[in-house]
């Protein structure tokens, strides 16, 4: 069991990277856990990231922990937190190998699991040709012809958002599209088709989308379509180390973490940022999250006791344990 870390940050995805790169440079010690699985890993690039536009997900995150290895306090460890509890001043974070780690503080930032529409074709288009994020894929889809699988007063949010980059917009309703008389009106007005059949799959080879596939055996041309997401907590993690999640789900995330303005959740000593914390999914403000959470515990952890417990520290090797040493 180490007992040298000041932080543990679980997660290495754009707010846990920018976490560690903070804490590092403030010479704390830092274990970062990193389980892989980041929610952008399909994505054709990061759009919209300044310094890094366009650029592929795998190299922006390699970037990153080649910057945090000019740190010597910082250590990054593939594998998976599956369990914690607070001990003493600290807390006892356990991974899927077995070992046992002992930490300061928590700083959360798992990502969130992106929950699509169960349409066949989504899948293995995600990230590409389908999208949740106008702002990150629209630049790569403009001007083709695009559609909105939504209803309602959502739908015709999106359906006039993607009118930014093209001309060609249709919300496909996938059964009656739930319009009162304004959202209708708005919608005709910005030239958006609403089609209210039946939507049963996608079609184009690879990644590529060129057409969506109706229940009646139609076939409308698109190039790119943007739908709905919901954000749902990745492990029962945060629920054992005592941090609460938001009462009332939220527009996109479900049972995001409560923080406050410190990014500090309702367990003392854990702290959260990125997805995990309601943040507006995008890797630039998970990265700006990610850098105030961390930022904010640099002062709590100057103020606090500089040393783990008599509680936390490692109890004297047994014979047993020593000799499979």
């Amino acid at each position: 069991m180490n007992t040298n870390w000041d932080c543990i940050v679980v997660g290495a995805g754009a707010a846990g990277l920018s976490a560690a790169l903070v804490l590092g440079r403030a010479r704390q010690r830092t274990l970062v856990v990193d389980a892989a699985g980041q929610s952008n890993r399909d994505a054709h690039g990061i759009g919209g990231l300044l310094g890094h536009d366009r650029r592929p997900p795998a190299e922006f995150y390699a970037g990153g922990r080649a910057e945090l290895a000019e740190y010597p306090t910082v250590q990054l460890r593939a594998g998976e937190v599956v369990d914690g509890e607070p001990q003493g001043e600290g807390f006892v974070l356990e991974l899927a190998d077995g070992s046992r780690e002992v930490t300061r503080r928590v700083l959360l930032a798992t990502g969130m699991d992106y929950r699509y529409p169960p349409l066949p074709g989504i899948a293995e288009r995600w990230g590409r040709s389908v999208f949740h994020c106008p702002f990150c894929h629209g630049w790569e889809v403009r001007d083709r012809q695009l559609a909105v699988l939504d209803r309602g007063a959502s739908g015709v949010h999106r359906a006039l958002l993607l009118g930014a980059w093209s001309e060609d917009v249709t919300l496909l309703a996938d059964g009656p599209a739930e319009l009162d008389a304004e959202d209708a009106q708005r919608l005709h007005d910005a030239g958006i088709t609403v089609d209210e059949r039946r939507v049963a799959g996608l079609r184009g080879p690879g990644s590529t989308l060129t057409g969506v596939v109706f229940a009646d055996g139609d076939e409308r041309p698109c190039g790119g379509l943007l739908v709905p997401v919901t954000l749902h907590q990745r492990s029962a993690l945060a629920q054992r180390l005592g941090a609460a999640a938001s009462e009332e789900p939220g527009p996109i995330a479900v049972d995001a973490l409560q923080v406050d303005q410190t990014f500090a959740t309702s367990a003392p000593g854990v702290s959260a940022a990125g997805d995990v914390a309601a943040t507006m999914p995008s890797v630039a403000n998970a990265i700006a999250s990610g850098n105030a959470a961390a930022a904010m515990l640099v002062g709590a952890l100057r103020t606090a006791p500089q040393r783990p417990t008599a509680a936390l520290r490692r109890p004297a090797a047994t014979g047993a344990e020593a000799g499979a040493r």
